[in-house]
């Protein structure tokens, strides 16, 4: 069998990408609100880590409950957590978006376009009015 190697082409050259890569393509809205629906989903997999560490205080009495919500409601808890909300609600408005496409629909430019952007301002006012109904409840 032959074997190829990148420098046995004279057309390509070393410094030169074998397949297109992040530094050929012009930055789209659309890849920009793909790459965020993966750190979200990263995001929401370490936030779990601190719904079972509430479980797990709830769980072990009131003194270290008590402790644990104290941290949650700390200027820092209360940043984190609003964090969480939005990647939580932005990665399901994702998730929509991606259904929606399962359907063999909203493939068209302006439709993605769309889509993305009422996705991010979705996930945005959807987290504002979760907070909102939070402290309104208290």
């Amino acid at each position: 069998m032959s074997e190829t190697t990148p420098n046995s082409n004279p057309r390509i050259g070393a410094d030169r990408p074998l397949s297109p890569h992040l530094q050929v393509y012009r930055p789209l809205f659309t890849m920009m609100m793909s790459i965020v629906h993966r750190i979200t989903g990263v995001g929401l997999y370490f936030g779990m880590f601190l719904l079972a560490w509430w479980l797990f205080a709830a769980a072990s009495g009131p003194d270290y409950f008590n402790w644990v919500q104290g941290a949650f409601g700390s200027w820092f808890g209360q940043v984190i957590l609003f964090g969480f909300t939005w990647a939580l609600l932005h990665h399901m408005l994702g998730g929509l978006r991606h259904f929606v496409w399962d359907t063999g629909r909203g493939f068209g430019q302006v439709a993605r376009e769309t889509m993305a952007k009422a996705t991010l301002a979705g996930s945005v006012i959807l987290t504002v009015v979760v907070w909102i109904i939070g402290y309104m409840v208290r």
